[in-house]
C-alpha cells in the first residue's frame, strides 16, 4: 500500500510533463505564425471564449495559456518583444496567414456585442514589430493580400493603359492625315 506522501510525490513529474507538453504546443503554433497577439481575458467565461474561437477564421487559433509558459516558449524567438504584454489573464491569438484584419475583426465584433471595452488586446508582434494596445488601428486597417494585389495591378496597369491610349491617338491622327492627303489628291 502506498502512502499519501509517496502518491503526492508522483504528481510533480506529471505537472512538469504537462507543462512541457503545453510549451511544445505553443512552440508548434509559433512556427508557422505570422502574428501573435495577447488578449486580456479577465472575466470572460468558457462559453464566451468558445464563441470567439468559433468566429475566428480557420487560419487563426485562440489559446489560453499561462503567461510564464508563453514567455518560455517565445524566449529567443522573433516573438520575444511580446514579453512585456504577458501580464494578467491573457488569451493568445495565433494568426497563421497574412490576412491580419480578418483575424482581428471577430474579436472586435465580440467586444462590441458584449460591451467589453476593458477586455482589449494587450499587444501583438507582427513582422518583428511590437504593436501596443493603442497601435492596433494600424493592424486593423492594413490592406488584405487581395487588396494589395489589386492596388499593385492597378499601378502596373495604369502606365500600360496610358501608353496604349497614346498609341491609339497617334494612329488615329496619322490615319486621319492619310485620308485627308488622299482626298486632296483626288481633288
Amino acid at each position: 500500500m502506498t502512502s499519501v506522501r509517496s502518491a503526492a510525490a508522483a504528481f510533480p513529474p506529471i505537472r512538469a510533463a504537462l507543462t512541457r507538453s503545453k510549451k511544445e504546443s505553443i512552440r508548434r503554433e509559433l512556427e508557422s505564425c505570422q502574428m501573435l497577439a495577447g488578449i486580456w481575458c479577465h472575466g470572460l467565461t468558457v462559453r464566451q471564449l468558445q464563441s470567439i474561437r468559433a468566429s475566428l477564421p480557420s487560419s487563426s487559433k485562440l489559446l489560453v495559456a499561462k503567461n510564464s509558459l508563453v514567455e518560455k516558449a517565445i524566449e529567443g524567438t522573433k516573438w520575444e518583444a511580446l514579453k512585456p504584454c504577458a501580464k494578467g489573464m491573457n488569451a493568445w491569438l495565433f494568426v497563421h496567414s497574412d490576412e491580419i484584419p480578418p483575424a482581428i475583426k471577430p474579436y472586435r465584433d465580440f467586444q462590441k456585442e458584449w460591451k467589453l471595452a476593458l477586455n482589449d488586446f494587450t499587444g501583438a508582434v507582427y513582422e518583428g514589430r511590437l504593436y501596443g494596445p493603442d497601435d492596433f488601428q494600424a493592424l486593423e486597417t492594413m490592406p488584405t493580400r487581395m487588396e494589395s494585389y489589386r492596388f499593385l495591378l492597378g499601378c502596373l496597369q495604369s502606365p500600360a493603359v496610358s501608353l496604349l491610349g497614346l498609341l491609339q491617338t497617334k494612329t488615329q491622327e496619322e490615319g486621319g492625315a492619310e485620308v485627308a492627303a488622299a482626298d486632296a489628291e483626288k481633288n
